[in-house]
């Protein structure tokens, strides 16, 4: 099973609001997903996204393929020390 941590959508149509997922790449984006990482608001601010640096660093060190903007969002957060 080769997983990937990528962003999954659950918000309103015009008020995007994501979770980071951990799920198997044959599945689809909105899919069922093995692990919840945290929430990403692109609208809101950024203190409104969350992310577990433990669990998201456990599962790249499986082997876990991570999107572009997970690997940004993870960068901020680390910057901001969070």
């Amino acid at each position: 099973m080769a997983a990937h941590i990528r962003l999954t959508r659950i918000g309103k149509s015009k008020r995007p609001y994501y979770r980071i997922v951990v799920l198997d790449s044959r599945d689809p984006r909105d899919g069922a997903y093995i692990e919840c990482l945290g929430h990403y608001q692109p609208i809101e601010a950024a203190s409104n996204t969350t992310i577990d640096l433990q669990k998201y660093d456990e599962w790249k060190s499986k082997g876990a393929k991570v999107s572009n903007i997970v690997r940004d969002i993870a960068r901020r957060m680390r910057k901001a020390g969070v």
